[in-house]
């Protein structure tokens, strides 16, 4: 329902808008940049979309009244940068962006124009921000986690899997939080007898291969970390894991949705309402650099029953409890 919920938002937005703005905010029309990494079609997206524009509604803004919106999608690298450069040409007065894959190419481009990111992993690590507290340049915004919930995606999959005495680690190396991730892992590994092993993922044949050649052993598991090209590769990932039989742990909702085993995260929707939150007090006349960056404070477990029968997994009862969605 509630995915059905903002969809139906994101549709009727544009009729949904309120005829008159809020008296104290400027009549001047206002540009919003958004910018996503993923295909126009993409129900995550959309959604999540739908939440950022439900949340400028709440602020006041009004689509074809005090604002405009020029959203550009792009799931590879090149048409990331080509829409950056397309949307920083705009001259906005703000930008949304998601994640590293886009927050990057955005701050190679522009110093200046202000950008809220959502689902950033490590903004410090990577050069965004400053600090957490005082981002101090033209971005802030959301974290999608902090690295402690590293470990927690190894508890929850020896949880759920208590025979695993190895995993895989997919991780990207060319960003930090990929780095970190499988270091939290490692300690974590450690503690509870298990096996951790690096993954990199770069391309859709070198993940084919890493994989398959990890699972020969038994008793292997496999989790996803936080990273945009996790999220580009996801279907091949899931049906890798499923075609090798691989309990497997990843980090955010889609995952489970698509045919994977468990996903543990912060609750995206959430972070694009709070983004517009930041987008409207940077229209009214705030400066990103004396927003702070924040972090999640919602998160979802999510286990797909109909996967876990496949794997012969006979899930605990308690992990049924406290699960926020079951997918049958």
């Amino acid at each position: 329902m509630r995915r059905r919920k903002f969809i139906a938002l994101l549709g009727g937005a544009a009729a949904a808008w309120p005829l008159m703005a809020r008296a104290q905010q400027s009549e001047r029309m206002r540009r919003i940049g958004v910018l996503l990494p993923a295909a126009a079609d993409d129900v995550e997206f959309q959604t999540r979309l739908g939440a950022f524009l439900q949340g400028l509604q709440q602020s006041g803004w009004a689509i074809g009244q005090n604002v405009r919106i020029d959203t550009r999608w792009a799931n590879n690298a090149a048409g990331i940068r080509s829409n950056a450069a397309e949307l920083v040409a705009t001259t906005p007065d703000v930008i949304l962006a998601t994640g590293s894959s886009t927050t990057g190419p955005l701050l190679q481009i522009t110093r200046s124009v202000p950008i809220v990111f959502a689902a950033v992993a490590d903004p410090v690590g990577a050069g965004f921000v400053d600090s957490m507290a005082r981002p101090g340049g033209n971005a802030t915004g959301f974290i999608s986690f902090e690295y402690g919930l590293s470990a927690k995606w190894l508890e929850l999959l020896k949880e759920i899997a208590p025979g695993v005495t190895r995993v895989a680690v997919l991780r990207d190396p060319a960003i930090p939080s990929g780095v970190g991730q499988f270091t939290v892992i490692q300690t974590a590994a450690t503690l509870l007898g298990v096996e951790a092993l690096p993954v990199s993922v770069r391309d859709a044949a070198g993940i084919e291969h890493e994989v398959a050649a990890f699972t020969r052993p038994a008793n292997s598991g496999l989790i996803l970390t936080v990273s945009g090209l996790a999220y580009v590769h996801r279907d091949l990932i899931i049906t890798l894991a499923a075609r090798h039989r691989l309990p497997a742990i990843y980090p955010e909702r889609p995952f489970a949705v698509g045919g994977g085993l468990i996903s543990y995260g912060s609750y995206q929707v959430d972070q694009y309402r709070r983004a517009a939150s930041y987008v409207d007090r940077i229209l009214k006349g705030e400066k990103p650099a004396d927003l702070p960056v924040q972090e999640p404070t919602k998160y979802e477990l999510v286990i797909n029953i109909k996967t876990a029968k496949t794997l012969g997994l006979d899930l605990p009862a308690s992990l049924r409890a406290r699960a926020d969605e079951l997918i049958e």
